[in-house]
């Protein structure tokens, strides 16, 4: 036997990862949204006209709940992928836009910021694509679990736009969350 690894214990690498990614990236998405207030519910968000495209409140926490586990399984994918070429910088750009992903949430519902919010999922979006292309020189199959993620962000530019327009003085409707005094 020639091999360092069998099969098997490849599997069981990765499957570790995976079960560290998994409820870690999940968990902190959550703790984002959760504490941003986000959705609806959200007195500010409830007072917002929304574009006709705007899905009801159960899909996002589904679509974002798929997405988080889709990202966490990549991301095992690329952390198990030991001595690959560009793993580093993959992980590195891996953790900015996860991180970036974490703010938007506060930054849209608590601070009302629509356009910064659009301009940094904007960036995001680039971010994620470039994210996207590592993953996929290191495991074709870890940047292919994260398309419906660029997909989804291309959508959720496209609703955000559509609040600021729709909104122009969306940041007064009420006061924000990040600013209340008690």
């Amino acid at each position: 036997m020639n091999e360092i690894a069998s099969q098997g214990q490849l599997r069981l690498a990765y499957l570790r990862w995976a079960l560290f990614t998994v409820p870690v990236i999940v968990a902190l998405g959550f703790l984002s949204g959760k504490m941003a207030n986000s959705g609806y519910g959200n007195r500010w968000f409830d007072a917002l006209e929304k574009p006709a495209l705007m899905p009801p409140g159960w899909a996002f926490a589904v679509a974002w709940t798929i997405l988080y586990v889709l990202m966490a399984l990549a991301f095992a994918i690329v952390l198990h992928a030991r001595g690959a070429k560009g793993r580093g910088p993959a992980i590195a750009l891996f953790i900015v836009q996860f991180l970036l992903n974490l703010i938007w949430s506060p930054l849209f519902f608590r601070a009302h910021q629509v356009g910064s919010a659009l301009a940094l999922i904007l960036f995001l979006f680039v971010l994620v694509a470039v994210t996207v292309a590592l993953f996929w020189r290191i495991r074709r199959f870890a940047g292919v679990l994260l398309l419906p993620y660029l997909v989804w962000l291309a959508f959720a530019s496209f609703l955000n736009y559509e609040i600021g327009r729709l909104n122009p003085d969306a940041a007064t409707l009420v006061a924000p969350a990040l600013k209340t005094q008690i």
